[in-house]
């Protein structure tokens, strides 16, 4: 593996509109049209904008609409895709400062 080396003065930097983005899962729980004391989940997963969840809005919004499957729940989850690099001591196991 090639490894890359940049000048101080121009290391690569991120877009930050990126910053506020997160990848986030939505666990959607719905009654079953036909038997409808009975629930079934669907899982959502997409890049979206915290704090407001625009995108897992216009999900919902389109699901209530197009969809006969009336909401019961959601359970939203969201991790950072930007963060610090990890390297691990593959010898020890221990995590190593970056």
């Amino acid at each position: 593996m090639q490894e890359l080396e940049f000048p101080a003065d121009e290391l690569p930097t991120v877009d930050p509109s990126l910053s506020d983005y997160r990848l986030t899962t939505a666990e959607i729980f719905y009654h079953l049209p036909d038997y409808p004391d009975m629930v079934q989940t669907y899982v959502w997963q997409e890049l979206d904008r915290l704090p407001d969840f625009p995108k897992l809005h216009d999900f919902l919004g389109l699901w209530e609409r197009e969809i006969d499957g009336k909401l019961h729940s959601i359970r939203v989850a969201y991790v950072d895709i930007i963060r610090p690099g990890e390297w691990l001591d593959t010898d020890t196991g221990n995590d190593i400062p970056v």
